[in-house]
């Protein structure tokens, strides 16, 4: 046993670094590869185990209360942006979790985390116990926001929703308890009681007591131009007249989510934050989808807002989910904690994630995640003038009509067929699964086609056999129209 003072040379370092250790872990990597190296375009499923593959979707369906929304089941294994599933087929996966998987599926990297990870002495890590790579992924999230805003703590904690009610608390407590939160029309901000309520979706909130007061703001239009930037500024100042020192914090959803991938501009969030300012309102950027996956790290780095950022939250890609701080911000003790930060897999691949995006190619104007958008958008405009038949002006709730179906930024991308019918789009969805391509819905009205691809893996290329296979999606959706 070592008696030096270094509190890494341990039994516990000694034996992950082993070199025997080392060696079974890079021969099962080579085992990966070899599997990884047969799976290289989308295929049908298997015939001999359909039967068992439908079995297993009834047992879901049996403990879930409910079908499964697609019939998505995973062997296991992966190669990057396509994935088999559990009836042999595979496919491509531009959802991937609701952007959970940043690097696609059985990347070695990530594996080889995990399989270090499963050394460790505990499965879960909590806020009362847990090991040195714990403070290594709170230093680089909190050291890679402070480049660009004055955050210098992270709460770590196991869910995007418990990040939010983390920074809810911050913020409340910063306020004197003030009851009332500021958000935009259309946000997202998880599913716990709280969060539910401040998300603007009827669904989501359905039978649940409504004891959370959000004045919610209009976001970005772009059809409005400077005048979605007037409309939203006379909201805001309505609700603080109305409601004077009464607001914890204005949430912002730096480029909107669920709301439909709706991308706004720097000038539209500067006079909103500037008068959180002036008001003395919190201002809290809400990045759980955002994070990692635009033309920076932090959304709110990108567009050069950080001066004005008192709490962010992040997740997804992380693995682990954190609410993050000023100095200023940094609550008094007992006010955060929880069981859980995450499992140890969770906190060893995330660190991985993050490493490789903030070390490699992958941020600023010219990096391969704009490349990628670029890409797309190359691919989603050819597809868009080969098929008008397709797609049709598209009528939001304002009444105002346009013919932009190609949007998004960054991971976050776009379409919008049909004229954003949620019903034609949700049914596209499941001809898309079927013919290979796994998507899903966003927005509230018009309804939108939504890709989170695999930043971390995916190459520009690859597009070519996704819209490959969405040709064939489209055209049976609107036979079976």
């Amino acid at each position: 046993m070592t008696t030096n003072n270094d509190p890494c040379a341990t039994l516990g370092a000694a034996l992950a670094g082993d070199s025997s250790v080392q060696a079974s872990i890079e021969a099962i990597l080579d085992q990966l590869r070899a599997a990884q190296a047969t799976i290289t375009e989308a295929r049908p499923p298997e015939a001999d185990l359909v039967e068992s593959y439908q079995a297993l979707l009834d047992r879901a369906a049996a403990v879930r209360g409910r079908q499964c929304l697609y019939p998505y089941l995973g062997s296991g294994l992966g190669n990057g942006a396509l994935v088999q599933l559990a009836d042999g087929s595979v496919k491509w996966d531009m959802i991937n979790g609701i952007g959970v998987h940043m690097f696609g599926h059985s990347h070695p990297t990530m594996v080889r985390a995990a399989l270090e990870s499963a050394l460790s002495d505990v499965v879960m890590q909590g806020n009362l116990q847990f090991n040195p790579d714990s403070i290594l992924i709170g230093e680089l999230l909190t050291e890679e926001a402070a480049r660009h805003s004055s955050i210098k703590h992270c709460f770590m904690t196991n869910s995007g929703a418990m990040a939010n009610e983390s920074a809810l608390k911050v913020c409340q407590q910063k306020t004197n308890a003030a009851p009332r939160v500021i958000a935009f029309n259309d946000c997202f901000m998880g599913r716990s009681t709280t969060m539910a309520q401040i998300g603007d979706s009827a669904g989501g909130r359905s039978g649940i007591p409504l004891n959370t007061h959000v004045d919610y703001i209009p976001y970005w239009d772009e059809a409005m131009g400077e005048a979605s930037i007037d409309r939203a500024m006379w909201h805001l100042d309505q609700a603080i007249k109305r409601y004077p020192n009464q607001h914890s914090c204005f949430i912002f959803e730096l480029t909107q989510g669920e709301g439909g991938f709706v991308v706004a501009p720097r000038d539209f969030f500067v006079p909103l934050m500037e008068r959180c300012r002036e008001a003395g309102i919190p201002v809290w950027a809400d990045e759980v989808q955002t994070f990692g996956r635009t033309d920076s790290m932090y959304r709110f780095a990108g567009l050069d807002l950080g001066e004005y950022v008192d709490v962010a939250t992040v997740g997804k890609m992380s693995q682990i989910c954190a609410a993050l701080y000023t100095e200023e911000f940094n609550p008094r003790p007992g006010l955060l904690s929880g069981t859980f930060i995450s499992s140890t897999s969770a906190i060893h691949v995330g660190l991985a994630a993050l490493q490789t995006m903030r070390d490699g190619d992958y941020y600023g104007p010219d990096g391969r995640i704009n490349r990628l958008h670029a890409a797309y958008r190359e691919h989603a405009g050819r597809f868009v003038a080969a098929h008008p038949e397709w797609f049709t002006p598209v009528t939001d709730s304002l009444g105002q009509t346009t013919t932009d179906y190609v949007a998004g930024t960054g991971g976050m991308m776009r379409l919008t067929p049909f004229g954003g019918d949620r019903a034609r789009v949700m049914d596209l969805c499941h001809h898309l699964f079927r013919e290979g391509v796994i998507a899903f819905m966003c927005g509230h009205g018009p309804f939108h086609l939504r890709f989170l691809a695999p930043v971390g893996v995916m190459q520009p290329e690859q597009f070519g056999p996704v819209f490959e296979i969405m040709e064939r999606g489209f055209a049976a959706a609107e036979a079976a129209n």
